[in-house]
């Protein structure tokens, strides 16, 4: 035990030392601006680098074969430590955060949850507005990671539909890791670099774009300005956004498969549930909506903005939708749960869990109205492992458990039920905005007293890492030798 958690400290401060490189890159700009908090970049480089240098000499002699145990260790050591190591700037930089709201930040950047407690968002330096987007461009290429390789083989990551029947090997469209790992980060550079284009195509400044092309592949949510998306007036700079969040909660195994190899490409059934859910949404609020309004292009634009920033957990706003008529407010509730598809930078339950779960009832009442018959359960045309059902069950029932605890939890520290429930949850899915005037929309989370901050802190963390990997640190077998 005492090598695995040597190792997996060493694997992280190495993650540490790229953290404080990247610091060097807000600092610069910064100077080019002529702020002069590019020195504040600067020291946090430093600081962090040095830190991170020294645990890595440290822990230099340690090698560990991968095992579950390890593994289990290292994905919470990672992002745990990584959002620590990452406060610097915003303690000392001119946002002038505690440290409790700035590691509330950080983690939200990294979990891509985009729930913040900053505010003057308009008047920040570019520097700290660029770090903040890193954070996130960072995190959702660290879920990418995490999600298509080291979860699934621990059993909880959505790729274990991939598996096939016969092997423990997953059947991911290249043969070698490396290989698809290579392919995963070119498609996430180049979806990024197209959503720079596409935005300063309909009119942002080239900051604006760069930030929020960050944010939007990553399926984040941090914006440069207080108002979000309604800052920006022009309808084409909406329908970018969606497109390219609707791009980002899509498999990225999709697009290697796609681009990088000569396979039929078929398409799986979450993605066809995951537009599904989007156009019913859609349709919902706009004729709700827009049977009380005069129709305008604008708000066809933020209706189908605004279904899929919560489908994808991205969390940008246009307009505040809790105001849009009576079913918007229970709809965008409960598109909150859904998330995006397994494989994708969004966060939530994921829509191939509620596709094995119709899958599962489906089969139940087969089995009550034909007791000797023998359903084997499908998801899409193929057959799969009933381990991966009871892991989407197990799973479900662990964030049930998690949601009502935080929420408990969150009024007991003197919260409404509004703030504890929307909070836990859009915390645990990673969603970022929650219901009501405090943590809707159009507020934000700077009101919570801090104990509320960290609760939600633990609830981001355990959600982006499928709840079940947190929870085993609880586990007394897994610190047994």
């Amino acid at each position: 035990m005492y090598n695995d958690l040597r190792s997996a400290l060493h694997a992280t401060s190495l993650v540490g030392l790229v953290i404080a490189g990247t610091m060097l890159i807000p600092g610069l700009v910064n100077f080019l601006d002529g702020n002069t908090a590019w020195l504040v970049f600067l020291q946090s480089a430093a600081l962090t680098g040095f830190l991170s240098m020294l645990v890595a000499f440290t822990t230099n002699d340690s090698q560990r074969s991968f095992t579950r145990r390890f593994g289990i260790i290292l994905v919470n050591m990672l992002w745990w430590l990584i959002p620590l190591a990452s406060v610097a700037p915003l303690i000392f930089g001119p946002a002038h955060l505690s440290f409790t709201d700035a590691l509330f930040e950080s983690v939200s950047g990294y979990t891509t949850t985009g729930s913040t407690v900053m505010k003057g968002l308009d008047a920040l330096d570019p520097g700290t507005l660029l770090w903040r987007s890193m954070i996130q461009w960072f995190g959702g290429l660290g879920i990418l990671s995490v999600g298509l390789l080291l979860l699934p083989v621990l059993k909880v990551g959505g790729l274990q539909l991939f598996r096939m029947e016969s092997s423990d090997k997953f059947d991911i469209p290249l043969p070698r890791f490396i290989e698809f790992t290579k392919s995963v980060l070119l498609v996430y550079l180049l979806l990024t670099a197209l959503c720079i284009i596409g935005y300063i195509a309909s009119g942002m400044s080239p900051f604006d774009a760069i930030n929020h092309a960050m944010t939007t592949l990553s399926t984040g949510g941090y914006s440069t300005h207080d108002a979000s998306f309604g800052y920006f007036r022009n309808t084409s700079t909406i329908w970018v956004g969606a497109i390219f969040m609707a791009l980002g909660g899509l498999p990225f195994t999709l697009y290697v498969m796609m681009f990088f190899t000569r396979k039929k490409v078929v398409i799986d059934p979450q993605v066809i549930g995951f537009f599904v859910i989007i156009t019913s949404a859609v349709i919902l609020v706009a004729i709700e909506r827009h049977s009380a309004t005069i129709f305008s292009q604008r708000h066809i634009a933020e209706d189908v903005f605004n279904v899929i920033s919560i489908v994808t957990t991205t969390g940008f706003a246009a307009g505040d939708y809790t105001t849009w008529g009576y079913i918007a407010p229970p709809l965008f509730f409960l598109l909150t749960f859904f998330g995006g598809c397994a494989g994708s930078t969004a966060g939530g339950l994921k829509i191939y869990r509620f596709i094995v779960m119709v899958e599962m009832v489906r089969s139940s009442l087969r089995e009550m109205i034909y007791p000797s018959g023998v359903f084997p359960m499908q998801y899409g045309r193929k057959t799969v492992d009933p381990g991966i059902f009871r892991s989407a069950l197990v799973l479900t029932i662990a964030f049930a458990g998690i949601l009502g605890l935080s929420t408990l939890i969150l009024g007991a520290l003197g919260n409404d039920f509004v703030v504890s429930l929307t909070g836990s949850l859009t915390a645990l899915t990673n969603v970022g905005p929650g219901l009501g005037a405090i943590i809707g929309p159009s507020g934000n989370f700077i009101p919570l007293n801090d104990g509320s901050k960290l609760t939600l802190v633990f609830a981001m963390i355990a959600g982006r890492l499928e709840i079940m990997v947190v929870l085993a640190l609880f586990m007394p077998v897994l610190w047994r030798r």
